[in-house]
């Protein structure tokens, strides 16, 4: 029996299935025989040894990862909850009961509101559990702790779990819920763990049935053959032909620079090692996520140098802060909003409050003064020229030298002469495009089969750019997750793909698979992706 879900990287494992354990039942609704305060004193303290736990666990898993926990520990100790939780406490309820019902009030409201907000429910969600695990004194629900090598079947991992996974142990992943651009499916990537998410039928899969996950096609084989083995064996020892470390480039010699993404300059050591040309997205929210006010230009301008002087005489490009949606600011309200994935996020929100666009900006071409490196600076969420001409505008007025804007929204990429025109350059960000362009939000495992960056509405939008990118002269790069995968990063380059970065961990595949291809072979085979009516038809006709 074979099992479809979604890819992440291209590798294969082969093993027996352990499910991840039910999660801790809900707590009862008795009434409690302590004293109010001697309750809220015992919430509190598992509280706070949770939030402790998360940030350890931050601490020790880096990159991507370390963001995910950080931002579970704040939540662990948010004064919103704290005095739900008190306020539920002093009506009688135990602590269980209280921390349920106060993380899972906050849960459904974040559920309401859509967009990446959903997807931080299940975030809360895990907080509440561990939280009521310490109250009771057991075990808090995670990767199960056996002692041979398996293949791991989950609803969904939460960010603790997945980045504390023993790889020496799990050999894959396997979730029935997630897209490719869920925490569960980044963080695999980051710690390049072979996975499949969105599996809807691995509910069926029970403790010690054989399988074979195949990330490069994103199937399940559930007890396979020999064969089966064997032929997946001979697939990724073709597809892993070693190419050392170096500039990348197609097999006609044509350059194309691989770059890394990073989140803060605690990244910048693993894209030193893995090869990284460059930074093509660096992530500037880590200053700003829980603070109670904007980090000055002094404070950021020493994470910035940090980055800067790792890289010098080499390309970084910063994106300015990308707050709103799934990233609230406390210094900067965007109002209430039904739908903030489609509110003020991205430069609308510093647009709407400029001083804080302008100390980063200011920060920024300080830090590359002390430095030698090859500095630029984007903006998120640019929808059309009017804003490109803002930016660029206000950036070059600072005394930024390259400006240019992120491709997101589909009104970009249908004016991308218009905005090239006026911006320096363009970096696509796949994730945020493909879920616009197919609306469907790019975290919710519900409509997780929209959300595949090979589907040619999406093509022909990066086509748009590509083309006006020769047009107009001035490049355009990729640095959603699609510029991971390593034949899709091929077919971008076909569409006119200047530059590709991606997480680390990917780089070697991918500089891999550039070797092999031509840019005359890279755009016959864009070509027929963009002729193809699914994604699923573009990945076979590429493939094939």
């Amino acid at each position: 029996m074979r099992l479809q879900g979604i890819g992440v990287g291209r590798g294969i494992a082969h093993g027996p299935v352990v499910r991840m354990p039910d999660p801790i039942p809900e707590p009862g609704t008795e009434i409690r025989d302590a004293d109010a305060g001697t309750e809220f004193a015992r919430a509190g303290a598992a509280l706070q040894e949770v939030a402790t736990d998360l940030a350890e666990r931050a601490d020790r898993a880096g990159g991507e990862a370390k963001g995910v926990l950080d931002a579970q520990s704040m939540m662990a100790q948010d004064p919103s909850l704290i005095d739900d939780i008190r306020s539920r406490i002093s009506t009688g309820r135990t602590a269980e009961r209280a921390v349920f019902e106060a993380f899972h009030g906050f849960q459904q409201m974040l559920i309401s509101m859509g967009g990446y907000m959903a997807e931080r429910a299940s975030d809360l969600g895990d907080v509440s559990q561990r939280t009521i695990a310490r109250l009771r004194g057991v075990a808090a629900p995670g990767v199960p702790d056996v002692d041979h090598p398996f293949v791991l079947v989950a609803h969904d991992l939460a960010p603790a779990d997945t980045a504390s996974l023993d790889l020496a142990r799990v050999l894959g992943l396997i979730t029935l819920g997630g897209g490719p651009t869920s925490h569960t499916a980044i963080l695999a990537r980051s710690q390049a763990i072979v996975a499949v998410v969105g599996v809807t039928d691995a509910a069926s899969l029970v403790d010690g049935t054989d399988v074979l996950v195949d990330a490069s096609d994103g199937s399940v084989i559930v007890e396979p053959t020999t064969a089966d083995v064997e032929a997946a064996e001979q697939r990724l020892a073709a597809r892993r032909v070693a190419v050392p470390i170096g500039p990348g480039k197609l097999a006609d010699g044509t350059e194309v620079p691989l770059l890394a993404n990073i989140g803060s300059p605690a990244d910048v050591a693993d894209a030193l090692a893995r090869g990284a040309e460059g930074i093509g997205l660096f992530r500037t929210e880590f200053m700003f996520l829980g603070a109670e006010k904007a980090p000055t230009v002094a404070e950021q301008q020493e994470q910035y140098r940090a980055v800067f002087d790792a890289f010098a005489g080499r390309k970084v490009v910063v994106r300015t802060l990308d707050a709103g949606s799934d990233k609230p600011l406390v210094f900067l309200p965007t109002g209430q909003e039904d739908n903030p994935a489609l509110g003020l996020r991205g430069l609308r929100a510093t647009r709407a409050n400029e001083q804080i666009l302008r100390d980063q900006l200011t920060a920024i071409v300080a830090a590359t003064a002390e430095t030698g490196a090859d500095v630029s600076v984007m903006a998120p969420m640019v929808a059309d020229a009017a804003e490109t001409e803002y930016f660029v505008t206000l950036a070059r007025s600072v005394g930024v030298q390259t400006a240019g804007v992120m491709a997101e929204v589909p009104s970009c990429a249908l004016m991308a002469g218009q905005v090239l025109g006026i911006a320096d350059f363009v970096s696509i960000g796949t994730n945020d495009l493909t879920q616009y362009t197919l609306a469907a939000d790019r975290l919710l495992g519900s409509v997780a089969a929209y959300q595949d960056p090979w589907h040619p509405a999406v093509l022909r939008l990066v086509k748009l750019l590509g083309d006006a990118g020769i047009q107009s002269g001035r490049p355009v790069g990729v640095c959603g997750e699609a510029a991971a995968d390593p034949l899709l990063a091929v077919v971008l380059v076909g569409l006119g793909a200047t530059s590709l970065s991606m997480a680390p961990s990917a780089l070697a595949d991918v500089r891999t698979e550039l070797r092999q291809h031509t840019l005359e072979h890279a755009r016959a085979l864009a070509v027929r992706a963009l002729d193809a009516s699914s994604p699923a038809e573009a990945r076979a006709a590429v493939r094939d």
